[in-house]
């Protein structure tokens, strides 16, 4: 723990006067300490031990990993429920409780789902796996590979060639080819249009594969794809009957489909990769069935509030939010979900005891809400921003915490703050970032657009202004960027995300003092934050129910 005793003195700005009990002597006055600053008091109640003890409880294996839907989500919701409650905090939930009912579909692969090609079966979730999207089908045809897709007149390339692939099963290469700019890949929506091209001449089904130098491969989308999905209330949306069957495979995967065809995986990339290529019939039939089930499951966000003290004020919150959930268990393996979130969930509460512990009490209300189901679409967020209990136009602003654990890489001298540039909140976390020591830097991986990514951009689509908290150390944020892609190929959304012996605590401890004070910084400010003229977002008021445009919010 960092040592108390070279903790920097607070700016004026967040400094309180102290109080003096008119039976204190002039002489005694002069002589006495003076009182410690809101800030100090809130430093001072949160504590290193808090956000170590609560990860450490979330991340046990008796919470199985905090599934939604599942009894380990369930326990971890009503294990939070106990903490707001011992803290002091007033219940937010469903009839007076802290707990908020949120109804789910689940759907889960059938033993029955299969793929051949030829004679050789595929084996499900080790080398190929369904997009979750086609549900219940089945389909046959001959095997063609058309390299990249890709047909472009002016360049002269035609990858598809005079190939017919009506009601046959493409193989492609997803992703642009070696050399491609990848940023006008993106910008042009060229794999979109690829898709769009391939739709239209009807194929029965589309198989893809990568060639395993991309940031993103199939083998991670494959395991993804077999593991359960969730959709928020009525079952997902489907394709349609007449769209092709999306398969994605592994590089073992695909290594068995090009076998059967008489060449190998490398051949396929060597051959995708010359201009000239044009669509090869590999002479070889495939056949997919896809079988799914489908029940209803329920969940729970945990909601708890701190009244303010304004008579004025306080019908007005300031939100603080993290996500609760990980991927729980599957086929007896538990997705622990240290980092990635019961460390953020850990620093939110954190942020709950050390207001618990003042005197003073905040102008605004303060709520503290601990969503489930992020990881499959933001959904514990979207429910409670849409069927919120609090009214959502007096909600001030929202801090999430959603981290990836690049705060215990070690002391917290760096912080990002996803939408800063948004809204006035983004000077707030300057200034409260500086008194700090702490260096505040934009999003230092734009392309993997975090800002529409986690449970903040719930409500920055009802209007609210919005932002997310991640802390690094100090030093070429190049060293700690390399640390953090390494563990996301490792344990990102993996069993092995768990608390390590190398975790600085005094990370965590930063990012969550940096939130309260913003969070009290908020709840003491005459007027609530507000979105700047020059974002996007500046025309939504709070309560927005118009679903922001695809143009506006980005791809995600």
């Amino acid at each position: 723990m960092r040592s108390r005793e070279v903790r920097r003195k607070w700016p004026a700005f967040i400094v309180t006067a102290a109080l003096v009990a008119s039976f204190i002597t002039p002489a005694a006055a002069q002589t006495a300490a003076p009182a410690p600053s809101i800030a100090d008091q809130i430093r001072e109640g949160l504590t290193i031990q808090s956000i170590k003890d609560t990860t450490t409880a979330l991340t046990t294996p008796e919470m199985e990993g905090r599934g939604t839907g599942q009894p380990g989500g369930e326990k971890a919701a009503n294990w939070i429920a106990d903490k707001f409650k011992a803290l002091g905090l007033k219940p937010l939930g469903d009839k007076g409780s802290f707990l908020q009912k949120v109804g789910f579909t689940e759907t889960t692969v059938d033993p029955a789902t299969s793929l051949s090609v030829g004679d050789t079966a595929l084996s499900y979730g080790d080398d190929f796996a369904f997009s979750p999207a086609v549900g219940n089908r089945s389909a046959s045809g001959d095997i063609v590979f058309v390299g990249y897709a890709i047909q472009g007149k002016a360049a002269g390339i035609d990858q598809l060639g005079d190939v017919d692939i009506s009601g046959k099963f493409v193989v492609m290469i997803e992703g642009p080819p070696p050399g491609f700019p990848k940023e006008a890949w993106q910008k042009q929506k060229l794999q979109r249009a690829i898709m769009m091209n391939l739709f239209s001449k009807r194929p029965a089904g589309i198989v893809t594969f990568s060639r395993g130098d991309e940031e993103q491969t199939e083998d991670q989308a494959v395991d993804y794809y077999k593991r359960r999905q969730l959709n928020l209330g009525g079952e997902k949306e489907y394709y349609p009957s007449q769209a092709p069957v999306f398969v994605s495979t592994t590089a073992q995967g695909i290594e068995k489909v090009f076998k059967a065809a008489g060449m190998t995986r490398e051949q396929a990339i060597g051959l995708a990769g010359d201009t000239k290529f044009r669509g090869k019939d590999l002479k070889v039939k495939a056949k997919a069935v896809s079988k799914i089930n489908v029940h209803k499951v329920t969940a729970y966000n945990v909601a708890g509030v701190i009244e303010g003290s304004d008579p004025k004020l306080s019908s007005q919150a300031v939100l603080f939010s993290a996500h609760y959930d990980a991927y729980g268990k599957i086929n007896d393996k538990i997705y622990y979900g240290a980092a990635d979130n019961a460390l953020g969930t850990a620093e939110m509460i954190a942020v709950a005891e050390a207001y618990s512990k003042l005197a003073v009490k905040p102008k605004r209300s303060l709520i503290f809400l601990a969503v489930t189901g992020e990881e499959y679409g933001l959904f514990g967020s979207k429910y409670w921003a849409k069927e919120p209990t609090w009214d959502i136009k007096k909600v001030a602003a929202n801090l999430n915490l959603d981290g990836i654990g690049s705060e215990v890489y070690g002391p917290v001298k760096t912080i990002v703050g996803y939408g800063a540039e948004h809204s006035t909140l983004g000077p707030l976390l300057e200034n409260v970032a500086r008194s700090f020591e702490v260096n505040v830097i934009p999003d230092p991986m734009p392309d993997e657009k975090v800002f529409y990514r986690s449970d903040h951009y719930s409500f920055v689509e009802r209007g609210v202004p919005s932002l997310m908290l991640l802390g690094a150390p100090a030093g070429d944020k190049e060293v700690w960027m390399k640390k953090i892609k390494d563990w996301e190929k490792g344990d990102y959304h993996q069993p092995g995300d768990t608390i390590k012996d190398s975790w600085d605590w005094t990370g965590p401890e930063t990012v969550a003092e940096v939130m309260a004070v913003m969070g009290w910084q908020i709840s003491e400010a005459p007027e609530m934050p507000s979105w700047l003229k020059t974002s996007r977002f500046s025309k939504y008021d709070r309560g927005n129910s118009k679903p922001i445009p695809e143009d506006e919010s980005e791809d995600k």
